[in-house]
């Protein structure tokens, strides 16, 4: 019986395939339920007794090896496979390239962390609006323009429900839960009815600003914005303040930064006056104040509103605000180190 099971083993140490149906083949003829190895167990009954232990322990030895022989057979036949079809999985894997987050983020948190350390917090509210916080809370009159369909996305009328055209809307949010100190910035996206071109969207994002307390003053609007377009752009960076009306700040300014790009000194892109318009501001109008509920005679504050788009365009020199939604990667891939 030894001497038979040692013969088997030669046998299959011997034993080669060059398909995958000879390796089935050859599983059958010897490790299948009535397979040459199997036999063996079924010869087994008649092995003296003195003798079963050694001839046991043989034929399972001889189990496990015809087993490792096939299996060894499979995989070769299987590596060969994988040559021919011109893979080959022990080849290191091609490097998958990160992410990187787009410009408008990469601004927007430039611009929270300025803000920040001055202590401002951030605060968000719904895109979707009714008329109280994105018009009457914030002083528009019934007829202003700004509630034409021609400019604003309604969704509902009488009731108004409408997607917010500024996030000033959230202010007024702010304001009716809050009562001063506020100091608070507010970033999110707006939705206006305008047709899209290289310089204007209907869609795109804003940062507004709020300081409420007493004895807020013009003056600390202006080193606010100092501050912050100095950090934002350049410590050389100018600013001026031009007259300017909006329903909700009085007086009311926008506010221009001395262009990076020529230093002030006249360009394509300021149009030659050296100067770039990026936001608007003002004190809040004391109707404003007294509609959510602030005492108009104890406290005063300051606004300030800018949009994303623009600043990051100044930033990088990006001519064309379509670029911002289009998630073309050749233009997002010029950003990967930009934080």
């Amino acid at each position: 019986m030894l001497e038979k099971i040692e013969q088997l083993k030669r046998e299959i140490e011997a034993l080669t395939a060059s398909t995958k149906e000879e390796v089935e083949e050859l599983r059958i003829k010897y490790i299948s339920k009535k397979g040459l190895v199997s036999q063996l167990f079924a010869d087994f009954k008649n092995v003296p007794a003195d003798r079963k232990k050694a001839v046991g322990q043989s034929i399972n030895v001889l189990k496990n090896f015809a087993l490792d022989k096939i299996n060894s057979l499979k995989d070769t036949f299987e590596n060969g496979e994988q040559k021919k079809s011109g893979q080959d999985l022990t080849m290191p894997g091609e490097p998958m390239r990160l992410g990187t987050r787009h410009p408008l983020s990469i601004v927007r948190n430039e611009i929270v962390d300025i803000f920040a350390r001055l202590g401002f917090t951030v605060a968000e509210g719904p895109e979707i609006e009714d008329d109280w916080h994105v018009f009457s809370a914030l002083n528009f009159p019934p007829e202003h323009p700004a509630r034409d369909m021609q400019d604003t996305f309604f969704i509902q009328k009488d009731p108004d429900v409408l997607l917010r055209t500024h996030t000033s809307s959230v202010q007024a949010r702010v304001m009716e839960k809050t009562q001063p100190p506020i100091r608070a910035i507010f970033p999110g996206r707006v939705f206006r009815n305008e047709a899209i071109s290289a310089r204007s969207h209907c869609i795109f994002h804003q940062i507004e600003g709020l300081y409420v307390d007493e004895n807020v003053s013009f003056a600390d609007l202006k080193q606010t914005l100092l501050y912050f377009s100095r950090e934002l752009f350049g410590e050389t960076t100018e600013i001026r303040l031009r007259p300017s009306y909006f329903p909700f700040t009085e007086p009311s300014a926008e506010m221009d930064v001395s262009c990076s790009i020529c230093g002030g000194k006249g360009c394509n892109v300021c149009k030659y006056t050296g100067w770039l318009e990026i936001l608007g501001c003002g004190m809040v109008d004391p109707n404003v104040l007294e509609s959510c509920n602030i005492d108009s005679k104890k406290y005063t504050g300051f606004a300030f509103g800018m949009g994303i788009e623009r600043i990051t365009m100044l930033k990088y020199g990006i001519k064309d605000i379509r670029h911002f939604f289009e998630n073309d990667v050749r233009f997002l891939r010029q950003f990967d180190s930009a934080y």
